[in-house]
């Protein structure tokens, strides 16, 4: 008689290891598992709970922080440790990320408020400062030409920071060990009285020259081989405002973008030494910064509470408006991938808006751009935030604030620090599309969104909502008992600018 028998490879029934899990073997025919959508649905719900249970963002402050509040803060382009930070006392000090501990003090680098701190483009770690006194000053992470890593005292296996005192922001010949290595002012039928302090600085992506924006209602470009600017942008289109933020366009090598305290937002040519366009808008924007991936777009944060990003190519009208504030936006990071950035806000909070989908781009909205933040980050012990900014591997925020603290959080909240194995990744990928699959149904939907916030900007909030309401209920009540033709509804984002000038 012949016996015809089942056989199986011993690779698909046993372990590879005694750590693995044993193989199981599924039947996928949909008609087997009538009640798949439903076991699906729960496991989304427990998803939703779990990454909320687990959400953990703030990891820890860098030690010691500042006697002031901390104004401005840089994180380098080329390396993940080094960052710079700057104090309205004048004091800029130096950072190492991998330990949270500061490498070195420079005392008295400025006399006034250090306004603006950038890395060059180089791997030599130099760095600029620039303060409302009318001083740049350029300096190196790196003490006399080496690699800055903190000392670790033997016996307790702790670094120890470098200081360097200077002695007086106006005497070039007191160094600390980083500089400063040059000092650069504007001439001196300008520079009178602190008449034109510098109030922001941009370097240059790939070119070795960086720009500032000071309080004489022009923006100025510098070579670090001069002590005089090369050129000036000034009346810019007739405004003597000052100039508040000035920034680098990632890509377009000779193109600039400017705030001004006349509500505009201003484009340059620097080749042709040429204003493009402006926009004036309803208020006042504090903050700028180019889409590093995304190059033609920008966001600025704005006084009316708001963030807009804008298209270049029209500057007429905000592409997305990302609400949630209650107070000025001060400060903008984008992350390295171009695919969310974070604001810091006078509200005392720090919250993450993304800008598209995957696949998508930021100029059309996908799912979470509709203009909400993704998350909220808060202490109690935190005040009014003046700089934040992403670690170039994207996986932290670091944030400078009025309570003399620099603060480090985890960009994805519920993230795990540390690495992964194949099994949790695995598992965190699978949790993670449940929860974007059935995110629209008003269970997920209330788990995944719910964030707690202090009382007063709940408070704050709801105010918010009567008082659009009430202006809602008003232009509706104009256009109804107005001549027909002679009123219509504007949409949000047509309000936002007041006019273009060319």
């Amino acid at each position: 008689m012949k016996v015809k028998a089942l056989a199986r490879p011993q690779s698909t029934t046993s372990r590879s290891s005694l750590h693995d899990l044993r193989p199981t073997h599924k039947n996928l025919n949909p008609q087997s598992h009538p009640q798949a959508r439903a076991r699906e649905y729960t496991r989304a719900v427990t998803a939703a709970k779990l990454d909320r249970m687990f959400a953990s963002p703030f990891v820890g402050e860098l030690k010691g922080g500042h006697v002031d509040a901390v104004s401005s803060l840089a994180i380098c382009r080329t390396n993940l440790c080094p960052v710079v930070t700057g104090a309205v006392d004048g004091t800029v000090r130096i950072w190492d990320l991998q330990n949270r501990r500061m490498v070195a003090s420079l005392d008295g680098a400025h006399s006034r408020n250090v306004s603006g701190i950038v890395f060059g483009n180089g791997i030599d770690g130099q760095f600029y400062s620039c303060g409302e006194e009318g001083i740049i000053k350029a300096w190196s992470i790196y003490p006399k030409g080496q690699y800055i890593t903190a000392d670790v005292d033997d016996e307790d296996k702790k670094p120890r920071a470098r200081k360097g005192n200077l002695k007086s922001s106006q005497d070039d010949d007191a160094e600390s060990p980083h500089g400063p290595l040059n000092v650069y002012r504007l001439p001196s039928s300008r520079n009178s009285s602190f008449a034109n302090a510098f109030h922001s600085i941009d370097h240059h992506w790939s070119d070795s020259q960086f720009a500032t924006a000071s309080s004489d209602a022009a923006v100025h470009l510098w070579d670090p081989e001069r002590s005089t600017p090369i050129t000036s942008f000034n009346n810019l289109w007739g405004s003597d405002d000052t100039v508040t933020t000035v920034r680098y366009n990632p890509a377009e090598r000779d193109l600039i973008a400017h705030c001004s305290s006349d509500r505009g937002i201003g484009l340059h040519d620097t080749r042709t030494a040429s204003a493009l366009q402006k926009t004036i808008m309803g208020m006042k924007s504090n903050c700028l910064e180019w889409n590093p991936m995304e190059p033609y777009m920008f966001v600025v944060g704005n006084e009316d509470y708001n963030a807009y990003t804008f298209d270049m190519r029209k500057l007429s009208r905000p592409t997305t408006i990302f609400k949630g504030h209650v107070g000025a936006v001060m400060s903008v990071g984008w992350s390295p991938t171009g695919t969310e950035f974070v604001t810091g806000s006078y509200d005392k909070t720090i919250r993450i808006f993304s800008t598209r989908k995957e696949g998508g781009t930021a100029s059309h909205g996908g799912y979470g751009s509709n203009g909400t933040a993704r998350d909220i980050y808060h202490t109690k012990r935190m005040q009014r935030i003046f700089c934040v900014g992403y670690t170039l591997d994207h996986k932290y925020i670091l944030s400078g604030s009025d309570d003399t603290n620099i603060r480090m959080w985890k960009a994805r909240s519920s993230e795990k620090i540390g690495q992964l194995s194949a099994r949790e990744e695995s598992s965190l990928q699978y949790r993670q599309a449940l929860v974007q699959k059935y995110a629209h149904l008003p269970e997920v939907k209330r788990i995944h969104k719910a964030r707690r916030v202090p009382k007063f900007i709940k408070k704050e909030t709801e105010q918010a909502m009567v008082q659009k309401e009430k202006r809602r209920r008003k232009e509706t009540n104009v256009i109804k008992h107005s001549k027909p033709g002679t009123a219509k509804f504007t949409d949000e984002k047509g309000k936002v600018v007041v006019k273009t000038v060319d």
